[in-house]
C-alpha cells in the first residue's frame, strides 16, 4: 500500500486506514481530531505525510505545520509555519489561504512578512487570534475539506497547546480533520502535552493513532526498499538490524545505512548510545560538510544557504557544495525555501556533541545575525534571547527577552509573555543600565509580568507578584501604587475574595488626590465601584460611581467612564427602577467601542442594553439588540469571551421566549453537546431550553455530558439543574426534580432573584408529591410537602422584595413577575386548590400585554393549568377556549410533552382532542410537504448546502428545516432520521 506517489508505506495498514476514515467524516461534515502518537523514531511523520499525499489527491487543502524545540519562548510557531508554508506554496490552497490571511490582520501578523499588531490588546489578542483560525479553517472548508498537521507538539509552546485545545473542543461540523503527532516516549509525568492529550482524548470526535514498532518481516521489507537499486538485503542482516533497532524504523535505516547490520558489526564496538549511532553518519562528512550540519544543529529549526553562508564562514561556493554533501548523505533535506534535519534525534545529537565553546560561539553568530535584521521585525526577538543567552551575552538576551515579552502580549500569547518577563527581571541585575534597556523601571516591568501572568489564567500567581511589588515599590509613587493596587483588588474580585478586593480597591482610590484628574484613579474607581457591586455594606456605590464618572472624563479615561456607567446602571435598574437605564447601556457601549475605549467594556454594556430590552419585553428590540451585540463580539474576537458567550445565549433565550423555536434550534447547533469544560457546557446547557420543552432525547445526551462540570461552575449548576428539574417533571419524577432543585438553592442562586423560575418549578414538584400523598392517604407527606413549599414561597418574595446586598428592590423584569404568579398559583396547587383567578394573572402577566405574544411556551402551559382549574370549577367553556389556545400552540411548536398533558386533560374533561390531528399515519404525519422533500435528501446522505441546491433554497433554510424534522421525529441525529426514512418507504 502507498499514500499516493511517495515512498511505499510499510506496516500501517490499520493506522493509515483510521486516518484517512477522519479525513473522509471531515469531508461529509464532521470535524475530527487525530492524535498520532509513538517513539521518536517509529515513523509518525512517514505515516502523516502519506495522508498529506492522499489529501491532495482527494482536492483537499492541506496545511502542514511543525513545533521546534526552543522551549516555551516561540508562540504559534507550528501555525505559523503552516500558514507561511501554505500560502507560499504550489498547492491549489495557496491563493485561498493568502487571502484568507489577508482578512484577518491577527493572523498575517504571524508570519515574518506581516509586521505584527501593535496596537491589538494583550488582552483579547489570543481570543481573537483562536477566532481567526476558526474563520479561516471553515472559510477554506466550505470549498474544500482541510487536513491540518501540527507535527511535534512534545516541543509545542503553550499558546499553540491551548489552540489545539480549542480547535478539538470548537471544531465540530467544519470540513475540517485536525492531526497533530508527538513523541510518546517523551510524555514524562510532568510534561506539560499529557494534561492536554488526555483531555482531548475524552471528546468524541477525537481518536488517538499509535504507531508501533516494525516486526521482523516489516523491518525485513523496509530495508528491503532502502536497498532499491543496490545489492538485496541478506536476511540475516535484516534480522541482526531489527534485533538492534527494536523495530524502530529510523534506527533501523541508520543502522543499515552505517553498515552495522554485517555480520561482526556487534563485537566490532558497535556505539551503545544513539547520539554514537547518528553521529556515525556526519563523521563521513568532509570538514565543511560536519561545519555545516553543526550550525543547522544550533539553528534549531529550519536553515537557509545565506545562513550557512554567513554562520559557517564559509565562501558562497564552498557552503553550497558542502549543503549539496550534506544533503546527497539524507542528513538534511529540502523544506520549502531552506532545509531541515531528516530527523530531529540526529539534530539533537549533533547539538550535544558540539564543544562547549563552540556551542557558545555558534549561538553568538546567530545572535549577531538576528540583531542586525532591521527594526520592526517581530518574529527575531525571541530566537534573538534564546541564542544571547546560549551564548552568555546577558545585556543582549535581556533586550530581546523584554521585545519578546511584548511581541508575544501584542500576539495574545499571555503564558509566553510571563516565560519572557520571567527572563528578563532574572537577568535584571546582570546587566548594565536595565533601565535603558527595557524602557521602563524594575516594579513596572514586574506589573507587566503580572498582568501577563492574570491575562493567562493564573490569577493567583498576579496575585503573589503584585503583593510582593507593594513591598518593593517607592511609596513616593503614588501612580504606580494605585495601578498596582487597582490590579490586585481586580484579581481578588475575580478569585471571589471580595473582603480584601474591597480594602485594597479603597487603598488604591485613596492613593492619588481627586485633582487633577488621572487616569489611574478613575480606573481605580471603576474597579471599586464595580467590586461594590456584589459587596456594598455602607452602601457607597452610586455616590463613589457617580462622582467616578466625572473624574473620568476630566482624566479622559474612556474606559473607566464607559465602565462606570454599566455599573451604575445595573444597580439604577434594580434599586430605582431607573426607566431610561437602557440608554446609559447604549452610551456606555458607544463610548467603549469607540477608539480608546475598551471591547470588554463594550461587549459588557452590549449584553445588558439586550438583556434590559429583552426583561421590558421588548422582544423585536431585544433581538437587534441581541444580534448586533453577537456581530460586534464575533468582529472582536470575543465570541468565547465571559460576554460573548452570554450575548450569544441571550440572543438563543430571546427566540426561545418569542416562540421562534425553529431559529433557537438553529442557534443551538452551534452548542456543542459533547463537552469537557465549565464555559462550553454554560452555552450548551442553554440548548436544554427548547429540547426539554420538546421532550428530545437529545436533551440527555446533552446532560450527561453537562452532569460531570456541574460542580466546577455555580452558574452552570444553577442552569442546568433547574432544566433538569423540569425535565424530570415532565416524565412524572418530581423526586429527582426535587433533587436538582436543592442543589441550586444551597448556593448564591438560592436568594437571587434567580431563583423564581427554579423555585416554582420547585413548588410544581411539591404539587406533585402533596397530590399522591392525599391519594395514598399518607397526610404527613402531604404535611411535609406543604411545609417545603412554604419555604420556598418564601425564598422568592425575599428575592422579589429585597436585592442581594439587603437593599429594596424597586424593579423586576416582566418575566420575573409572570414567574412570581406561577409559584403563587403552584403553592396553592400544592393544598390541592386550582385557583382560577392566579392561573389567569400567570396566563396574562406571561404574554408581557401582547395577547398572542410574550413568553409564547409559558402563556401555553400557564393556560393547560387555567383549563384545569376552570374545568374543575365547572366552567367548561371557559376551560375549552384556554384549552384549544394551549393546545395550538403546543402543536405549533412541537412541544410534546404538554400536548400529550394537554391530550390528557381533555379526555378527562371532556374538552376535545388536540389538534391538528396528523396528515397522515406513523412518524412521517406531522411533517410538511416540503419537510418530507429535505427528508427524502436527508437519507440520500446529502449534506445541507446539497439539501439547499437541490431544493433551491438557502444552507440557512435547509438548516432550519432539518432541525424541525429532528424534532419531530423525535431523533437526536441525522442518521436515525434517515433510518426512519428508509423504514418508511421514502
Amino acid at each position: 500500500m502507498t499514500g499516493g506517489d511517495g515512498p511505499m508505506l510499510i506496516g500501517r495498514a490499520a493506522e493509515f486506514a483510521e486516518l484517512t476514515a477522519a479525513l473522509e467524516r471531515a469531508a461529509g461534515g464532521g470535524a475530527g481530531l487525530v492524535l498520532v502518537s509513538g517513539d521518536a523514531g517509529v515513523g509518525k511523520t512517514h505515516l502523516v505525510s502519506a495522508l498529506t499525499r492522499a489529501a491532495r489527491d482527494r482536492g483537499c487543502a492541506v496545511l502542514v505545520g511543525q513545533c521546534a524545540e526552543l522551549g516555551e519562548t516561540m508562540p504559534y510557531l507550528p501555525l505559523t509555519d503552516a500558514l507561511w508554508a501554505a500560502a507560499h506554496g504550489g498547492g491549489p490552497e495557496a491563493e485561498e489561504v493568502r487571502a484568507a490571511v489577508a482578512a484577518r490582520p491577527v493572523l498575517g501578523g504571524l508570519l515574518p512578512d506581516g509586521g505584527g499588531d501593535p496596537e491589538a490588546a494583550s488582552e483579547l489578542g489570543q481570543q481573537r487570534l483562536f477566532g481567526a483560525v476558526l474563520g479561516l479553517l471553515g472559510e477554506l472548508g466550505a470549498e474544500r475539506p482541510v487536513l491540518l498537521v501540527l507535527e511535534d507538539l512534545h516541543w509545542a509552546d503553550r499558546s499553540t497547546r491551548h489552540l489545539l485545545t480549542f480547535l478539538g473542543r470548537v471544531l465540530q461540523r467544519e470540513r475540517v480533520c485536525l492531526v497533530g503527532t508527538y513523541r510518546s516516549d517523551d510524555l514524562h509525568r510532568r510534561h506539560p502535552l499529557r494534561p492536554v492529550v488526555a483531555e482531548l482524548l475524552r471528546l468524541p470526535n477525537a481518536t488517538g493513532v499509535q504507531v508501533p514498532a516494525f516486526g521482523p518481516g516489516e523491518t525485513a521489507e523496509y530495508l528491503a526498499e532502502l536497498s532499491r537499486g543496490s545489492a538485496p538485503v541478506d536476511g540475516e542482516v535484516a534480522a541482526r538490524v531489527h534485533r538492534r533497532s527494536e523495530g524502530n524504523p529510523f534506527y533501523a535505516a541508520e543502522l543499515y545505512s552505517a553498515g552495522l547490520g554485517s555480520a561482526g558489526a556487534e563485537s566490532a564496538g558497535l556505539p551503545s548510545g544513539l547520539a554514537d549511532l547518528l553521529l556515525s553518519r556526519v563523521d563521513r562528512l568532509s570538514e565543511a560538510g560536519r561545519r555545516v550540519v553543526r550550525v543547522a544543529a544550533v539553528a534549531g529549526r529550519r536553515i537557509d544557504d545565506e545562513l550557512v553562508r554567513r554562520v559557517s564562514g564559509l565562501d558562497e561556493t564552498a557552503a553550497g557544495g558542502a549543503l549539496r554533501e550534506v544533503v546527497s548523505h539524507q542528513l538534511l533535506v529540502p523544506s520549502g525555501d531552506g532545509y531541515t534535519f531528516r530527523h530531529a534525534l540526529l539534530r539533537e545529537a549533533v547539538y550535544a556533541d558540539l564543544l562547549p565553546g563552540e556551542r557558545t560561539r555558534l549561538h553568538a553568530a546567530f545572535a549577531r545575525l538576528l540583531a542586525d535584521r532591521p527594526d520592526g521585525t517581530r518574529g527575531p526577538a525571541a530566537e534573538l534571547a534564546h541564542h544571547s543567552l546560549a551564548a552568555h551575552d546577558l545585556p543582549a538576551a535581556f533586550a530581546a527577552s523584554v521585545r519578546a515579552a511584548r511581541d508575544a502580549g501584542r500576539l495574545g500569547a499571555p503564558a509566553e509573555a510571563f516565560e519572557h518577563y520571567e527572563r528578563a527581571l532574572e537577568l535584571w541585575e546582570a546587566v548594565p543600565r536595565p533601565e535603558d534597556a527595557a524602557g521602563t523601571d524594575r516594579v513596572r516591568l514586574a506589573l507587566d509580568a503580572a498582568r501577563a501572568a492574570a491575562e493567562a489564567g493564573d490569577l493567583r500567581r498576579a496575585v503573589h507578584r503584585l503583593r510582593r511589588l507593594l513591598e518593593v515599590a517607592d511609596p513616593a509613587d503614588a501612580r504606580l501604587g494605585c495601578r498596582i493596587r487597582e490590579q490586585l483588588a481586580t484579581h481578588l474580585g475575580e478569585l471571589d475574595d471580595y473582603g480584601p478586593s474591597v480594602a485594597v480597591a479603597r487603598e488604591a482610590v485613596a492613593m492619588l488626590p481627586a485633582d487633577p484628574p488621572t487616569v489611574e484613579r478613575a480606573e481605580a474607581l471603576a474597579t471599586y465601584a464595580r467590586i461594590l457591586l456584589y459587596r456594598d455594606d455602607d452602601g457607597e456605590m452610586p455616590g463613589v460611581a457617580e462622582r467616578a464618572i466625572a473624574d473620568a472624563r476630566a482624566a479622559g479615561a474612556t474606559g473607566a467612564e464607559a465602565s462606570l456607567l454599566v455599573t451604575l446602571g445595573i444597580f439604577r435598574e434594580a434599586g430605582e427602577a431607573d426607566p431610561d437605564v437602557a440608554e446609559v447601556f447604549a452610551r456606555a457601549r458607544d463610548l467603549s467601542a469607540a477608539d480608546g475605549g475598551s471591547p470588554l467594556v463594550a461587549g459588557r454594556a452590549a449584553f445588558h442594553y439586550a438583556r434590559t430590552k429583552f426583561d421590558r419585553g421588548d422582544l423585536a428590540g431585544a433581538t437587534r439588540a441581541a444580534e448586533e451585540g453577537v456581530k460586534y463580539a464575533l468582529e472582536n474576537g470575543l465570541g468565547w469571551s465571559t460576554f460573548g458567550v452570554v450575548l450569544r445565549s441571550l440572543r438563543y433565550l430571546i427566540h426561545y421566549t418569542a416562540g421562534n423555536w425553529a431559529e433557537a434550534n438553529r442557534l443551538a447547533e452551534d452548542f456543542a453537546v459533547q463537552v469537557v469544560r465549565p464555559l462550553e457546557a454554560q452555552i450548551s446547557a442553554y440548548g436544554l431550553f427548547v429540547e426539554v420543552a420538546q421532550g428530545s432525547p437529545r436533551a440527555d445526551e446533552r446532560l450527561r455530558w453537562i452532569t460531570p462540570l456541574l460542580d466546577e461552575d455555580l452558574f452552570l449548576n444553577y442552569l442546568a439543574r433547574g432544566l433538569a428539574a423540569e425535565h424530570a417533571l415532565w416524565r412524572g419524577d418530581p423526586e429527582t426534580a426535587t433533587e436538582h432543585l436543592d442543589k441550586i438553592l444551597s448556593t448564591i442562586y438560592g436568594t437571587s432573584v434567580g431563583v423564581i423560575r427554579p423555585a416554582a418549578a420547585g413548588l410544581q414538584a411539591q404539587a406533585e408529591i402533596a397530590a399522591r400523598a392525599r391519594a395514598a392517604g399518607d397526610e404527613a407527606a402531604a404535611r411535609k410537602a406543604a411545609e417545603t413549599a412554604d419555604d420556598l414561597l418564601a425564598r422568592v418574595r425575599q428575592a422579589v422584595a429585597y436585592t442581594t446586598n439587603g437593599r429594596r428592590r424597586a424593579w423586576m423584569g416582566l418575566e420575573a413577575h409572570a414567574w412570581l404568579a406561577r409559584a403563587e398559583a403552584e403553592r396553592r396547587r400544592v393544598d390541592g386548590v386550582h385557583d382560577v383567578d392566579l392561573w389567569r394573572k400567570a396566563a396574562d402577566l406571561f404574554t408581557y400585554g401582547e395577547p398572542d405574544g410574550g413568553f409564547v411556551y409559558e402563556v401555553a402551559r400557564s393556560r393547560w393549568r387555567l383549563a384545569e382549574a376552570l374545568a374543575e370549577h365547572g366552567d367548561r367553556d371557559g376551560a375549552a377556549v384556554q384549552w384549544r389556545s394551549a393546545a395550538g400552540i403546543a402543536e405549533r411548536l412541537g412541544a410534546a410533552p404538554l400536548l400529550a398533558a394537554l391530550r390528557d386533560l381533555g379526555t378527562r374533561a371532556r374538552l376535545g382532542s388536540a389538534r391538528p390531528a396528523p396528515a397522515a399515519p406513523g412518524p412521517l404525519g406531522a411533517l410538511t410537504a416540503r419537510e418530507r422533500e429535505v427528508l427524502k435528501l436527508v437519507a440520500e446522505g446529502r449534506n445541507n448546502r446539497e439539501i439547499a441546491a437541490a431544493l433551491f433554497i438557502s444552507p440557512k433554510t435547509a438548516s432550519v428545516h432539518v432541525s424541525n424534522i429532528l424534532a419531530k421525529l423525535n431523533v437526536t441525529s441525522r442518521t436515525q432520521a434517515a433510518a426512519v426514512a428508509h423504514r418508511e418507504g421514502i
